[in-house]
């Protein structure tokens, strides 16, 4: 069933495969992700024991484990038991199996924390982006802050340690140009020809990603005269950034850069649910109203960020208008998988098809 205005997003809507890997039909991805998903669970048990002084902590999470254990077991035995096998599958059992014992949000108090220090400096970043003359060296600049902040994921098993480090230690460590998917040329012709009318930025990660990265990107569309609409989970998953946060984000983030604030009074920059419960993306399942509203507010620009929406799925979707799909993959085996090493960048521009 195709959803009203879903013409308008995907250029061939009945085409449409959300996911990149088909674990069903291959075996060394399905073993490997099953693999994966299986030893995260202790990081999560571990997260939960550490954070709460919940009096029936232990047994839910050891109950959670059990849960999510028993789900990889039955899917190594059968892998047709859901229909389909796909990482997005594997993540969004996972996140079935903490709400069914009560882990609602289980990254709250981090992902305040990481917020409330990546606020402080949204500031000096913002006015370190400004001192870059030069459109091309700023947009770069700012193109390199969306990736670092990428780095930023608790779903993430290299990125664990690094986790403490700020901005500039992450544009550090990731991959030097020319990048895995390099787009980057592309898109700087692009914004030297042609001022986008709304942008829809289906965003990731709370603290450095969504406020160092993305908001700086957001704020240099809107001085262009593009309008923005900021797609965030509708349920909290991993560290994603919820609507409800980044409504809260954003009116914290107004106090320090009037540009955001005129956009939020005026209506050129909107919070939007994507309707979604997991860290990937189904274009088909995001809710009508937002489509309708994509639509009436003219979206020529689909920005897609992270390995959730933009490399598990849509990689290699097709969109109806321009896009960016934007991540640093965080997998040495998925990185691997596409030819580069950890940390390798995707930045790819397409342009609408004709």
């Amino acid at each position: 069933m195709e959803h009203f205005g879903l013409s308008h997003i995907l250029y061939e809507p009945d085409k449409y495969n959300p996911d990149t890997l088909d674990l069903l039909a291959d075996d060394e991805a399905r073993e490997y992700w099953l693999n994966t998903c299986e030893k995260l669970v202790d990081k999560y048990v571990n997260f939960a024991l550490a954070n709460t002084e919940d009096p029936t902590i232990e047994i839910r999470a050891l109950k959670f484990k059990t849960c999510y254990v028993e789900a990889i077991k039955e899917l190594r035995i059968n892998p047709v038991a859901h229909g389909q096998l796909t990482i997005r599958l594997l993540l969004d059992i996972n996140e079935t199996c903490l709400r069914s014992q009560g882990f609602f949000d289980l990254w709250k108090q981090q992902k305040k924390y990481e917020n409330d220090g990546a606020l402080g400096v949204l500031s000096a970043r913002l006015a370190e982006i400004d001192a870059l003359s030069d459109d091309k060296l700023r947009w770069t600049e700012l193109c390199r802050g969306v990736l670092a902040g990428n780095m930023f994921d608790w779903g993430a098993q290299a990125v664990t340690d690094i986790l403490d480090c700020g901005l500039y230690e992450a544009l550090q460590k990731i991959q030097k140009r020319p990048w895995l998917f390099d787009g980057l040329d592309k898109w700087l012709d692009k914004l030297e020809k042609t001022i986008h009318h709304c942008a829809a930025v289906f965003v990731d990660n709370s603290g450095v990603d969504i406020v160092l990265g993305i908001l700086p990107f957001v704020r240099a569309l809107l001085l262009r005269g593009t309008s923005i609409i900021l797609c965030a989970n509708e349920w909290p998953a991993l560290n994603d950034v919820t609507n409800v946060e980044l409504e809260e984000i954003l009116q914290r983030a107004a106090i320090v850069c009037p540009i955001l604030a005129t956009a939020l009074t005026n209506g050129n920059l909107v919070v939007r649910s994507s309707g979604q419960r997991g860290p990937c993306l189904d274009l088909r399942t995001i809710s009508v109203g937002l489509c309708t509203e994509m639509k009436m507010r003219g979206v020529d620009l689909i920005v897609l960020e992270g390995m959730g929406r933009s490399l598990h799925t849509n990689l290699n979707a097709r969109l109806a208008v321009d896009s960016l799909k934007l991540a640093v993959v965080k997998n040495t085996w998925l990185a691997q998988r596409l030819g580069g090493p950890l940390f390798s960048v995707i930045f790819i521009y397409e342009e609408k098809p004709i």
